[in-house]
């Protein structure tokens, strides 16, 4: 792998957590893929753009923004070598010839100046240990008048869905798991826009989006995979197996009332921030 600013993620991202995300695509997938109008109709791909998506993880959204730009190109980086071979994996079983993936740390990747039309990100951005270096590079891989579109985690809400769904592991939730340190970096929205106006970016919007999250087919499945998810699987990893499963029925129950013909569905916001590269 080139260099490396972002050591402490490259490092978990290629540890267990990464395989997890690898492994379990479309868990993770179901819980994102609402959000993906909102991300894409901020992008505004056209069909002759170059694309960048940065940490693209399994590559969903790179493969969708490659649709998008059909005489263009797609490139997703990211830091994980397993979530990333799932992405290769995928694109070829899915045919699309106009994305690539390559390992590396968008904070310092040497794009060439000027090289893309777009960058996009659902969440990879939130990671970078310097986030205002992470954007300018960004800002400097984009043609003038380029578009960025973003997505990065709001405040939880005790009244929401998923708080009060997993109220029974809320007290034991108190570390973030090495892979999801920095996930809360991009919350405020005054944060945003300096770190963007720091690096470089003007024309800067944001807004809030809504969508269902689709947690899995039963509530069992849904509270299995909850409680196996990275931040929740390292802050029970303390626990006896019996006391899990009594956490896991409890989640269960706490998931029943979501439960539709769809799947387990619950309302989650994330913000949407898109600028412009002058």
């Amino acid at each position: 792998m080139p260099t490396i600013a972002n050591t402490q993620q490259a490092e978990a991202w290629n540890g267990w957590e990464g395989q997890l995300w690898a492994d379990n695509p479309d868990y993770y997938n179901g819980m994102l893929d609402g959000f993906n109008d909102a991300l894409f109709a901020g992008a505004a791909i056209q069909a002759d753009d170059k694309v960048l998506d940065v940490g693209c993880g399994t590559g969903r959204t790179t493969l969708l923004a490659a649709g998008r730009a059909s005489r263009g190109t797609a490139l997703g980086i990211d830091l994980s070598a397993p979530m990333l071979a799932r992405a290769r994996a995928d694109a070829t079983a899915q045919g699309v010839t106009n994305a690539v993936f390559e390992q590396g740390d968008a904070q310092v990747h040497p794009f060439g100046d000027g090289e893309y039309d777009v960058v996009i990100s659902r969440g990879g951005v939130m990671f970078f240990a310097d986030l205002v270096a992470g954007f300018a590079n960004i800002a400097r891989a984009l043609r003038p008048g380029g578009r960025l579109a973003i997505i990065t985690s709001v405040p939880s809400s005790p009244e929401g869905d998923y708080a009060r769904a997993t109220a029974a592991l809320r007290d034991h939730m108190r570390r973030p798991s090495p892979a999801s340190m920095g996930m809360m970096s991009m919350t405020d929205p005054d944060r945003i826009h300096q770190v963007l106006t720091d690096a470089g970016f003007t024309d800067i919007h944001m807004t809030i989006a809504e969508a269902m999250e689709n947690l899995g087919r039963t509530a069992e499945e849904a509270a299995a995979h909850i409680c196996a998810m990275g931040p929740v699987q390292f802050n029970l990893s303390h626990l006896d197996e019996p006391t899990i499963a009594t956490l896991r029925n409890a989640v269960a129950d706490g998931l029943r009332p979501y439960e539709t013909p769809a799947g387990v569905q619950l309302r989650g916001k994330v913000r949407l921030t898109t600028a412009t590269r002058p």
